[in-house]
Parts: structure tokens; C-alpha cells; sequence
């Protein structure tokens, strides 16, 4: 690795706080005009949803709902925002595949703005649990589309992943999928939609940082699937940064947007900047094991048939198609009829019915 590679990442490893708890500081976030709006994140006690909620905490803003399923990462996040105005924030423990308390939100609170960042996210345990990942990656998102164009939502911004492009897993079906279903939807209603297309967020819950630290404080080797696999990485401030410029905009020039992240790591570098910056020698021992269920060696940004546009803003650019297709119908009634009884293996193979 050369060196400008060798301080890019180490610059990650910095940015992502897994060394050090360096929460971002609300007086460095730009500070958008959301003065009108009232704003709905769903996964909001995530990584990705937790923190577009601290940037919004530094901005102008009418109203911010935050819900998500997973009770104590929420609850940290409440007593983490209880000095905040408490009028002007909401918390919910909800699952968003509950068509009923998802109504109530729209038809109480009428958000004008959404940031759907919840999903289901690691792709080996996605191909264990195909059924979930159609619950709540696609069925769930299309609950929250359908009734974002009945209630006349201004603007939806959808979380989506690289591994959405030309995908092989289980995750990765089920985010194209949902992806398709909202590019279906856009010439339909007067709702905004916008699609957000990144890779992995550096030191994010589950991510390989974390990993890498656990397995050095337990005397352990750390382990890689392969010697030459790469991932492109973000850090989370940079994203949401990005996110809510994208939010900003006026209109949208395309349907789905990605950001600068500049070349795919080697997770091989990346262990050793992490061995580097972490341990207290460099003897730790790197294993190379084998690919996981699901997992692709490389990621892509973009398709075949996509190619990349930049945009006045750097961070930011548009995924446009290489030529005008009509958008595909897609039909989810497939995906609506599958139980739990089917194995994930015939589950899968209707999901791979919709590439």
C-alpha cells in the first residue's frame, strides 16, 4: 500500500470513533433550514439514524419523530436527547412492519420529511433469515412509500447500500428490490423520492473496526474472509452530512444519488493500519478464512447500465442511466404470500425472481 492509501486510511480509522469516542461536535454541522418541517427517521437508534437525528439537532427544525425497534439503543438515545427541547422531538418503540402504528404516525404527526434508514443490514444472517429481510427491507418500505404518497409527504429520502447493485445475497436483492418498487413509484405522486446509494460506514455497529478491536483485546488473530477483498467506506458524518444536502435540494435530478468515496479499500490495509494505530505491538497474526454466505468479493457503486454524474457539490453524485428505460412494473405480491414455512434457500430463490 502506498502512503497517500496508508493516511487515507488511517484518517477513516480516526473519523470512525472507534479508537476514541469523538461524537461529532453539533457546532460543526452545517446548519440546514428545516424550520417547516416535521421529520420522520426511521432506524433512528442506528448508526446511519442517530446521527442525521444530531445533525438535525444543530439545524432549524419543526418537528423530528424518531422511532425504531430495538429498545435499548433507544432508550440511549432518548437519555441521550433528553436536555433537548421536548416538544419538538418524539420517540417510538414501533416496528415499522406494523401497517396500524405506522398509520397512527402519518395520520398524528403528518411528517413532511423522511429519512428511512432502517433495515436489516448483515448479509450472512440475512441469508439465515430471508423472511425477515422481506418483512422489513422491502414489505416495510413499501408500507412507508404507500402511505408517504396517500398523506402527501413532501420528500423521502430511502437508505440504500452498494450491495444493492448486481446483488447475489439476500440483502442485497431485498434493498434493489426496494429500490425498484420506490423508482416505480416516483412518476406516480407528488412525493419527492430519493434514493441514497453508499457503501460500508467506517466503526458502525457490526462493522469489521469493532471486530478488529475486539479480537485484539482477547489476544486473538483477526480475521479476514479474504487476502484481497475490498469495501468501499464512508464515515457517518460525512454520509449524513451528504444526506441532508440531498434533502435540501429544491428538486431532484435523479432517482438515486451516491458519494464521493474514493477507491475500495483492502480490508487486508485496513487490518494493518488498525494493527498500527490499535495494538501495542505488531504482532498480531491476520487469518484469512473464506467468504461468508452472501458475501460478494467486491462491491459496486453502480451497475452496467448506470454511470456516475457529478454535481456541483463534490461529496455528492448522480447515478444516471446509460440509457431511458420505462420503469418495470414490479409485482411484490410474490414476496407478499411468503411464511416463515418456506426455507430460506425457496425464499431466496423468489427473491432472486425479481432481478
Amino acid at each position: 500500500m502506498n502512503q497517500a492509501t496508508y493516511n487515507h486510511i488511517n484518517q477513516l480509522i480516526k473519523d470512525s470513533g472507534v479508537l476514541h469516542n469523538n461524537e461529532s461536535s453539533k457546532k460543526e454541522f452545517q446548519n440546514f433550514n428545516f424550520s417547516e418541517e416535521t421529520i420522520l427517521i426511521t432506524g433512528a437508534a442506528g448508526t446511519i439514524g442517530s446521527e442525521l437525528a444530531r445533525h438535525i439537532l444543530a439545524c432549524e427544525f419543526k418537528k423530528m419523530i424518531l422511532v425504531d425497534i430495538a429498545e435499548s439503543p433507544l432508550y440511549n438515545l432518548i437519555k441521550e436527547f433528553e436536555d433537548e427541547d421536548s416538544n419538538k422531538i418524539e420517540c417510538f418503540l414501533l416496528n415499522i412492519n406494523d401497517n396500524e402504528s405506522v398509520e397512527y404516525l402519518f395520520q398524528t404527526y403528518k411528517p413532511t420529511l423522511i429519512f428511512h434508514a432502517a433495515a436489516y443490514k448483515h448479509v450472512p444472517l440475512m441469508e439465515s433469515h430471508p423472511y425477515e429481510a422481506v418483512k422489513t427491507n422491502i414489505l416495510a418500505t413499501k408500507l412507508l412509500v404507500d402511505l408517504a404518497i396517500k398523506h402527501s409527504v413532501y420528500k423521502f429520502i430511502f437508505i440504500s447500500t452498494d450491495k444493492a447493485v448486481n446483488p447475489i445475497s439476500v440483502m442485497g436483492i431485498s434493498k434493489y428490490v426496494a429500490e425498484c418498487y420506490i423508482k416505480q413509484q416516483k412518476p406516480k405522486s407528488s412525493t419527492q423520492f430519493a434514493i441514497t446509494r453508499f457503501g460500508n460506514i467506517i466503526g458502525s455497529n457490526g462493522s469489521v473496526l469493532p471486530l478488529f478491536k475486539n479480537q485484539i483485546d482477547s489476544g486473538l488473530s483477526l480475521t479476514l474472509t479474504s487476502k484481497t477483498i475490498t469495501r468501499y467506506f464512508i464515515d457517518k458524518g460525512k454520509a449524513c452530512h451528504s444526506i441532508l444536502k440531498i434533502a435540501s435540494f429544491k428538486s431532484f435530478d435523479a432517482d438515486v444519488f451516491t458519494f464521493n468515496m474514493g477507491d475500495p479499500i483492502k480490508l487486508h490495509d485496513l487490518a494493518h493500519c488498525f494493527i498500527d494505530n490499535y495494538a501495542e505491538n505488531d504482532s498480531v497474526e491476520i487469518k484469512i478464512t473464506a467468504l461468508r454466505p452472501g458475501e460478494k468479493h467486491d462491491e459496486e457503486i453502480i451497475s452496467k447500465d448506470e454511470f456516475l454524474e457529478p454535481t456541483s457539490d463534490t461529496d455528492i453524485l448522480l447515478v444516471k442511466q446509460k440509457e431511458y428505460k420505462k420503469q418495470k412494473e414490479i409485482d411484490l405480491s410474490k414476496l407478499v404470500m411468503i411464511t416463515p414455512y418456506l426455507s430460506p434457500q425457496e425464499i431466496k430463490s423468489i427473491l432472486i425472481s425479481y432481478i
